[in-house]
């Protein structure tokens, strides 16, 4: 795969990621996604993930993280300098995350990962938007992770915005409409699956390139939800 200034060649990224339609190359300057038609490529990635996790591996490495956590046994891997330095040169993260911006809820906390473990995308009330899917896109196509988990949890507010159904100001009322065609008259905790699930779904529906990874094998999409109070992430069948 060719580079141009250490960056993967536009045409060889869309080649890699299996679909002409894939539209998030880009160059990350200052925080800013900047496109550019003439190279336009995601900057810093190595071509292709040397030692690919598979998806149940993946999902033990999770479980067994959340144990650690609830139990009072975290390990903090992979926060070393060493680490830091090893992952500066290229990541390869074992697991995505779809998760709730709610700031109780941090992926790598509450999974007892370190740094390049997981690629976590957090909005509020775990909402599959094109941004979302774009990023796990990236993740699976560029850096080679073949679990995708959508997390939602326990008294989540987006969820409960959505039930109330209510005028809101500004955006907020966006997450909520986004939110709105997984329910059905449920209450609140039924209402978070019924969101993960939903989500869940509109990811396999909607990207082409995570529907062929699927039916290839090389990925796989759960729902889980977390207990705010227990600590506990619970699988969604």
């Amino acid at each position: 795969m060719t580079r141009i200034n250490g960056f993967i060649g536009r045409r060889n990224f869309l080649k890699f990621a299996g679909t002409g339609s894939l539209a998030i190359a880009a160059t990350t300057i200052g925080g800013s996604l900047i496109g550019d038609s003439q190279k336009t490529a995601i900057a810093d990635v190595n071509p292709a993930n040397p030692n690919p996790v598979n998806p149940n591996q993946a999902l033990k490495f999770l479980l067994d993280g959340n144990q650690r956590f609830i139990q009072y046994k975290r390990q903090y891997p992979h926060q070393s300098l060493a680490r830091l330095q090893l992952v500066a040169k290229a990541q390869y993260p074992f697991a995505a995350i779809l998760g709730c911006a709610d700031s109780r809820v941090p992926a790598e906390i509450i999974f007892d990962q370190g740094l390049g473990d997981l690629f976590v995308v957090r909005v509020a009330g775990n909402v599959a938007s094109d941004m979302v899917i774009g990023s796990l896109e990236y993740t699976t196509a560029v850096l080679g992770t073949q679990l995708i988990v959508v997390l939602g949890h326990t008294k989540c507010g987006a969820v409960a915005a959505a039930i109330k159904n209510e005028p809101m100001p500004g955006m907020i009322g966006r997450v909520a409409e986004s939110i709105k065609p997984a329910l059905n008259k449920l209450n609140s905790t039924d209402a978070v699956i019924a969101n993960v699930q939903y989500q869940a779904k509109k990811l396999q529906q909607t990207s082409t390139i995570l529907g062929q990874r699927l039916q290839s094998g090389k990925l796989k999409i759960l729902g889980a939800c977390y207990d705010i109070d227990t600590g506990k992430v619970n699988l969604i069948p």
